[in-house]
């Protein structure tokens, strides 16, 4: 276990320093790690195992929320880590208890023949009672036993109560995991198998930043002979719709950049907004680069749709008002300006001691629900009101509960 709290410390450190990067990469490595945690862990026969690894996962997942909460990926993978445990536990446990009932009504069925057969043989004694020879020839009788109906119930109750064995659970446990992590591997496929039937030919896309899964996503299309042109807005400050714009270039696509603040003025030329985002919250909002708010206003008020492309590891349990849920992050000011040509501003020496000029850098925006229009995800296309249900398929209940707990009013009608 020394060693697993290395590897622990060590990826902790990476997601502190923002040494991972994606949400993509972050999901898969964190899915790797647990997966590590689990089968290094140590149980008794006299432990309830499932508790013990859920303790474990716990332990290790908060550490690295901790390390960087404005990750959701982490906390998604965590909490899909915990409710597989939960799963295969109640799974193997159903199967004990069917074992035994049915080995149970088996041996109800001999011993009711054997009395039924001892009935019989009574019943022929009186009507044709034996000869006095058979009589002294003959052995003692023993009683026949007793009904076992009566001890059914509580041989049944005593294999219901204990807990599997821990090489089955953790086999099953450690086969859910590996295919948490190949489905995280093969997600981008499995999006960009769907643009065929979303993107025709001779449209207008546009799209803000740099994201996998959107260069995919078009580049599939592309591939199945779709002739159709995309707008790149830069995304600044970083400027990575550079890097997806020279990448689509290089595919064959006729692209167009665009800065940030002329995407209202070109809205209206496009037939579809198509965008990768942070995070997908359980009231279909999404956490996404900044300026995305603003792409989804634009969009909205041309009536273009507005599609969101992102795999279900992205999809948080969490609601955008939880305590929880660090919604943006400050970046660096030096992405916005140089410090040498403001110094003179930024100083904090002059004066009352406080800087006359302040630069702020956020990195995400918060889209609400009602601006998207559709969701790709791996498992198919998914409207707002749909993703609850989704994301119920992935997390525990109780997860559920707890945030439907902490939801006002009007959004517990519109989770409905």
């Amino acid at each position: 276990m020394a060693d697993v709290q290395g590897l622990v410390n060590d990826f902790a450190t990476k997601l502190s320093k923002r040494k991972v990067e994606g949400s993509r990469e972050t999901a898969r490595m964190t899915a790797e790690l647990l997966r590590t945690v689990i089968s290094q862990q140590k149980m008794t026969s006299s432990t309830n195992h499932a508790a013990v690894l859920i303790d474990a996962v716990r332990g290790v997942g908060r550490r690295l929320i901790d390390a960087n909460p404005v990750e959701l990926a982490v906390g998604n993978i965590v909490r899909r880590v915990l409710y597989i445990i939960r799963e295969e536990e109640l799974s193997l446990q159903a199967g004990e208890l069917t074992l035994s009932s049915q080995g149970s009504d088996r041996e109800i069925d001999e011993e009711d023949d054997k009395l039924f057969l001892s009935s019989a043989a009574t019943y022929q004694r009186i009507l044709h009672p034996p000869s006095l020879a058979t009589l002294l020839g003959s052995k003692p009788e023993t009683p026949p036993a007793c009904h076992p109906s009566a001890s059914r119930n509580h041989d049944i109750e005593g294999k219901a109560d204990k807990s599997p064995s821990s090489l089955t659970l953790k086999r099953h446990i450690m086969e859910a995991v590996n295919d948490l992590i190949e489905d995280i591997k093969t997600c981008h496929e499995q999006i960009a198998d769907q643009a065929v039937e979303l993107i025709h030919q001779h449209e207008v896309v546009l799209t803000l930043g740099h994201s996998r899964t959107v260069k995919k996503f078009l580049c599939a299309a592309k591939e199945k002979k779709r002739l159709f042109q995309v707008v790149v807005a830069e995304g600044a400050p970083k400027y990575l719709g550079h890097v997806l714009a020279k990448g689509l270039a290089a595919k064959g696509l006729q692209t167009t950049m665009i800065a940030d603040s002329s995407v209202f003025a070109m809205i209206s030329r496009v037939n579809m907004v198509v965008v990768g985002v942070h995070a997908v919250m359980a009231n279909g909002g999404v956490v996404a680069p900044v300026g995305m708010n603003m792409v989804a206003l634009a969009a909205r008020k041309h009536a273009v749709p507005f599609v969101v492309v992102a795999g279900t590891y992205k999809l948080c349990p969490l609601y955008p008002n939880n305590p929880e849920v660090l919604l943006n992050d400050m970046r660096c000011p030096s992405e916005l300006l140089s410090f040498g040509e403001f110094s003179d501003c930024m100083d904090f020496s002059i004066g009352s001691e406080a800087p006359l000029l302040h630069v702020l850098n956020p990195a995400f925006d918060y889209v609400p629900p009602e601006l998207v229009s559709l969701f790709v995800t791996d498992t198919g296309g998914h409207t707002p009101s749909f993703i609850y249900r989704l994301i119920s398929e992935f997390y525990s209940a109780d997860d559920l509960a707890l945030q439907q707990k902490l939801l006002p009013e009007s959004e517990h009608s519109n989770s409905i």
